[in-house]
């Protein structure tokens, strides 16, 4: 363990030096995801910066962890560019889409050594007992979402079909011994969550169209089967133009039970013989943004115990909802403040948590009404191991706010924190971070990047501006027509509040995002005069090119944010910082992937030669092999470097 006996020396807010190094962050940080809770298996992925981002299946079983996945597979879905959901595991076979060419794969598990039929020779030449191989062959097709179909020995999935720049989206069923692929249900322009009953005979999913997003609104269908496997008697469960529904699942008992906003707060509602029972109440938040397939905030404890999480007052809670005679809701003592990915099967309880004092960690649990004891948990994985003590983590403080319009606004303070320093003379320079987005929410998690600030003397500020999850339906709607606009008031309204409370130097104020939190730095330091730095992440800098460029999942994100494409140029030439690089004279680094299809790299080609021509400190890294988001360890360590050294020399 990293740990200090010295006395502090009195050194300069932002020169420290720290053991948090961004050789220690790549070196040990993997990211998990999709945990699936089947029997006495768990499985999940892991993301391995240091395999050039590798999405590795493990499963873990009495008390061991094996990779399913060998080299050079990695199972990434690419549906709407940001996937999800895939994999899913049916007895002794998992199916997998691989992220080179998108197609669905099986790993026959009989035996736990992975073999190649692809490549002709075993992957481990102790066994030729387990193969690997190849179910669809499409390469325009690309695959998610996942349900086995046990009845008709067929998966059925999302599907998006790619050809001459028109994507099409399906719910399909692929048959697994012949490939042979039967389009159930299409003409939509998006579908997700196909989840089969136990019977195999009835079939839900979510489905919407332009220039909606899944959160704006979308509709749950319930479906009969015929004996041709075939979808029929078509209902509409739930949902509306503007009700968003979430996670739609079947209980132990066949009862169908979803996620909606009817109420202006995502409940867990469910459907039973032609009626709709609300069963949890309040201001709080049950559902997610559905940026990517197949997450999960509830589960199936047993028929009568549902296992879920939801936000409350910015606090996110773990709960038992006990369904058995009046519906009760449970609060499970934890020290955890952040969870997803809940998955449950026989007793067996998984999910994926995180606090201000631990990295998000997958944690495995069994759950027995009888417990009146806090959970007994076991750690299956930490994302990190930083072999550092305690009191160099920065402890946010939530801090609520009034903005300009003297409306509440949320927000995570980091005070700077290292025990083999203080600065008596001074206020911290501050980071205020933009979270992506913009429809998402900054969490308290803790988090190797952030403290990599706080304990080299920066300070934080992590914004929940208008706009964000997790404060209920009007407070993410206030970004309606607004995007550009309220996220830059409320990230400048809390840097100065940050200032007149006395946490920050109100000279040396910083605005950093990623993605559509790249645009809200750029707009800031463009619209308004509060920074005297920024970084920008892959950032958006030309609104109307993102409108018409960009993939079919966002390709009219921007209808509501801003307003219909073409009919609103105007708006987004207002609202574009490119066109008013003359406002611009603060210095800013640029980060950005070669290969993004998201926000392509001639958006900060452009506002860099913008800025170096009027003479601006401006900085710009360009990865090769990088998307929407890095992955790479090298990426992920030279970027922080070298912002903090641009920090530095700006100062």
């Amino acid at each position: 363990m990293h740990n200090s006996h010295n006395q502090t020396k009195d050194t300069a807010y932002g020169q420290w030096t720290s053991a948090i190094t961004s050789d220690l962050i790549v070196s040990d940080s993997i990211a998990i995801d999709e945990a699936r809770q089947l029997g006495d298996s768990l499985y999940y992925i892991e993301r391995r910066p240091h395999e050039a981002g590798r999405c590795v299946i493990v499963k873990y079983t009495n008390n061991t962890s094996i990779d399913i996945l060998p080299e050079p597979y990695s199972a990434n879905s690419r549906v709407h560019e940001y996937g999800g959901g895939s994999y899913c595991v049916h007895q002794d076979q998992i199916f997998f889409v691989n992220d080179s060419d998108q197609q669905i794969y099986l790993i026959d598990m009989l035996n736990d050594k992975p073999v190649n039929k692809l490549m002709g020779k075993p992957t481990d030449k102790s066994s030729d007992r387990q193969t690997i191989f190849a179910i669809t062959h499409d390469k325009n097709k690309r695959f998610a979402d996942f349900s086995f179909d046990e009845k008709s020995q067929r998966l059925i999935a999302i599907c998006e079909t790619h050809l001459d720049n028109t994507v099409v989206n399906q719910i399909v069923a692929i048959d697994i011994s012949s490939g042979n692929i039967t389009v159930l249900e299409s003409g939509n322009d998006f579908y997700a969550s196909p989840r089969l009953n136990h019977a195999n005979d009835q079939l839900c999913w979510q489905t919407w169209n332009h220039p909606n997003m899944p959160w704006d609104g979308n509709q749950l269908y319930l479906a009969d089967i015929d004996n041709q496997g075939l979808l029929i008697n078509q209902q509409l469960i739930a949902g509306g133009e503007q009700i968003s529904v979430f996670q739609p699942q079947w209980s132990p008992d066949n009862t169908l039970y979803y996620i909606t906003d009817e109420t202006g707060w995502w409940h867990l509602y469910r459907f039973t013989n032609k009626t709709t029972e609300q069963l949890t109440t309040g201001k709080k938040e049950f559902g997610l943004p559905q940026w990517v397939f197949a997450q999960s905030t509830y589960a199936f404890i047993n028929t009568d115990q549902i296992i879920c999480c939801y936000q409350a007052d910015g606090q996110v809670q773990l709960a038992i909802l006990s369904l058995a005679h009046n519906v009760e809701l449970t609060l499970l003592n934890t020290h955890w403040q952040q969870f997803s990915s809940i998955s449950a099967d026989a007793g067996n309880i998984a999910f994926i948590a995180a606090s201000c004092q631990h990295f998000p960690q997958l944690v495995s649990t069994r759950y027995t009404a009888e417990a009146t004891e806090p959970l007994s948990c076991k750690i299956v994985k930490s994302s990190s191991q930083l072999d550092i003590t305690n009191d160099y983590y920065s402890k946010p403080v939530t801090l609520t706010f009034t903005n300009r319009h003297n409306k509440n606004v949320y927000a995570f303070y980091y005070p700077p924190t290292n025990p083999d320093y203080s600065s008596t003379n001074d206020k911290p320079p501050l980071i205020v971070i933009c979270h992506g987005g913009p429809t998402g929410q900054s969490s308290s998690a803790l988090d190797p990047k952030k403290q990599f600030w706080s304990s080299r003397g920066f300070a934080l500020l992590d914004v929940n501006y208008s706009g964000s999850t997790g404060y209920g339906r009007s407070y993410r709607n206030r970004l309606y027509k607004n995007w550009g606009i309220l996220d830059v008031e409320d990230c400048c309204d809390a840097a100065r509040y940050a200032v007149d409370q006395g946490l920050a130097n109100k000279d040396q104020l910083i605005i950093r995002g990623s993605s559509a939190g790249g645009y809200t730095v750029l707009a800031a330091l463009t619209f308004e005069q509060v920074f005297s730095a920024g970084a920008s992440y892959y950032g958006i800098s030309e609104l109307s090119s993102l409108a018409s460029d960009t993939h079919k999942f966002e390709s009219h994100y921007l209808d509501k944010l801003i307003g219909p494409y073409p009919q609103a140029s105007d708006l987004y030439q207002q609202r574009s910082p490119i066109n008013y690089s003359q406002k611009l004279d603060c210095p800013v680094v640029f980060f950005q992937g070669i290969d993004d299809r998201v926000v392509p790299k001639q958006q900060a080609e452009a506002m860099f030669a913008a800025l170096d021509k009027k003479g601006i400190t401006v900085a710009a890294q360009y990865y090769e092999g990088e998307k929407h988001g890095f992955r790479k360890a090298d990426t992920i360590k030279q970027s922080l470097e070298n912002e903090l050294s641009f920090y530095q020399l700006v100062l």
